[in-house]
């Protein structure tokens, strides 16, 4: 079953003193293209992490997030006395008749009138915070999973179409030797000239040889019996996928340029427009 590389998983939970939240994203993309953003408390996960957002999601433009929010009353950020009341002194060496008031609302402005301690882990900090991490990654999988469902139908619909208007040109090639044969008859009989019939006969094949569909039929037949197979495979086949309607192209062109008739050749374009749109949703296949 082929997946979808678009997806979103999100998953929350509730600590004593924190609550977390991881948030993964995921849009189309040809290789892996990977940015994570996590509090730096945690940093030294991050290439730990960034193996398993790979090994799990193999493929896409990936944006992870984790947030840490404290829920606890007293907060990590203090003031910094000392620095604070350096500023305080200086400002009243510029303006000793200012208000203190004034002067602390200008000092706790300054660079470092702030502190924020750095957070420590915490014992088991982490186990907790990585079964949220499986938990956001599992859903965005399953996002995939159930977006892959709605792109498969959409294939199958589409070969399906491709197959019928392939086989409605096959079934108008017998319509058009009669015609070409008809066009070259008259285009002789207007020269007034004796025919050998056998000779006729023998550059008629000659000619119709080159004009013959069945070899594309039968290549393109198989291309799509092909895709069809690989979209029930295992792995990640969105490569394959798009490489298999890269040669259903070629065959559908040579139609084209093979058909010489008007209903044949807008039963090709037809088909070509059927194939564009798989082009364009095979991009988002894992």
């Amino acid at each position: 079953m082929i997946q979808s590389m678009t997806g979103f998983g999100k998953a929350t939970l509730q600590l004593p003193n924190k609550k977390v939240t991881v948030e993964v994203k995921s849009l189309n993309s040809k290789g892996l293209d990977l940015n994570v953003r996590m509090p730096q408390a945690y940093r030294e996960m991050e290439l730990g992490l960034r193996n398993q957002i790979a090994q799990m999601l193999e493929r896409g433009k990936i944006d992870f997030s984790i947030f840490i929010e404290n829920t606890t009353e007293v907060g990590s950020t203090k003031v910094n006395v000392p620095i604070l009341r350096a500023y305080i002194n200086q400002l009243k060496e510029i303006q000793p008749d200012a208000d203190e008031t004034e002067l602390m609302k200008m000092a706790i402005r300054m660079p470092d009138a702030l502190k924020t301690d750095r957070e420590d882990i915490e014992d088991g900090d982490w186990e907790d915070i990585q079964r949220v991490i499986d938990e956001a990654l599992k859903n965005i999988k399953d996002f995939r999973k159930s977006e892959g469902v709605a792109l498969e139908k959409e294939f199958l619909h589409r070969i399906a179409n491709i197959m019928t208007m392939m086989n409605e040109t096959v079934a108008l090639d017998g319509e058009r030797i009669k015609t070409v044969k008809e066009r070259l008859k008259a285009a002789i009989d207007e020269l007034k000239v004796t025919l050998d019939e056998n000779r006729f006969e023998q550059e008629l094949i000659f000619y119709l040889e080159k004009y013959d569909i069945t070899e594309e039929k039968v290549r393109l037949e198989n291309h799509m019996n092909y895709f069809i197979e690989t979209l029930a495979g295992n792995e990640a086949n969105g490569r394959k996928l798009g490489f298999i309607i890269q040669e259903m192209g070629r065959e559908i062109n040579t139609m084209g340029s093979k058909s010489n008739h008007a209903q044949m050749q807008k039963l090709v374009v037809q088909m070509k427009d059927e194939l564009e749109k798989i082009k364009e949703q095979v991009l988002n296949v894992l």
